[in-house]
């Protein structure tokens, strides 16, 4: 029988990193990986939590985290919301509003009130996991691609989902947004009692390739829980990105001559 393997874990080392880096004695192994998860757990509530008081708060699917002996580094992968909201155009005719002369003075503010947010996580993350002999630096980064991202694609289908629009309408303009992020190929997956039919079913759609065998190939997956009033629905995405160029462990022969060696884990100043 075929066996089934995480995707990101099953190429750790080749065109995937870890989300987590340090270093630790055996003994303090689950316990760094406990306070990892814990961290992680807190943000994502944090930001819920904190959403309606700032409406403008930016997406985070990643969150990594590197740690010293004195100090913690938490890099948070951001995209704005509005990237996904301009898609979504209300119908009939178009009504000009002030909206489009004041922009620049809405993102200054939106700029103001996120910094004053990740004041905030910064402040209650030193008090809630008592980090008072290390320094806690805080990082956000900007994703180049956010329609290339498996995680906000999976958060947008969700979205349309509890809105009560069509899973298939849905699915199908998550492909077309992977497809504008040059994306080469994306495979979608949706398991459960699919528009609350009482017989549970899978669907799943395929747009260009994905081969997930091939170890060198650089695929993105998530994996995502939608809650709605029927049950649970398990939505899966894969997406297959440009090869890594250079990646480590896969130069033979002749190349292996010609380049130089490569880490798995590349210098990243986080």
């Amino acid at each position: 029988m075929g066996q089934k393997i995480n995707p990101l874990g099953f190429r750790l080392g080749t065109t995937q990193k870890h989300y987590s880096l340090w270093f630790a004695q055996p003994k303090q192994y689950s316990e760094n990986l406990q306070e990892d998860a814990k961290i992680r757990e807190y943000i994502k509530n944090y930001l819920e939590e904190n959403r309606k008081i700032y409406p403008s708060l930016e997406k985070i699917p990643r969150i990594e985290i590197a740690k010293q002996t004195d100090a913690i580094h938490i890099k948070l992968s951001t995209a704005s919301p509005k990237f996904f909201t301009k898609i979504l155009k209300p119908r009939g005719k178009k009504v000009l509003s002030k909206k489009e002369t004041d922009e620049s003075k809405e993102l200054g503010l939106e700029e103001m009130l996120q910094n004053e947010f990740y004041q905030k996580l910064k402040s209650n993350l030193q008090k809630e996991f008592y980090v008072v002999n290390r320094k806690l630096k805080l990082y956000t980064k900007r994703i180049a691609e956010p329609y290339g991202n498996p995680t906000l694609l999976a958060e947008f289908i969700a979205d349309q989902l509890n809105n009560r629009v069509s899973f298939r309408k849905a699915i199908k303009k998550a492909i077309d947004l992977a497809g504008q992020a040059n994306a080469k190929g994306i495979r979608v997956q949706l398991a459960g009692r699919i528009d609350g039919k009482d017989i549970a079913r899978v669907e799943w759609f395929r747009e260009g390739r994905v081969p997930l065998q091939t170890i060198q190939a650089k695929i993105d997956y998530c994996s995502y829980p939608i809650r709605t009033l029927s049950g649970i629905l398990g939505l899966k995405i894969w997406i297959f990105i440009d090869p890594q160029e250079n990646g480590p462990f896969v130069l033979v022969g002749n190349e292996l001559k010609n380049k130089k060696a490569i880490s798995s884990f590349p210098n990243e100043k986080i």
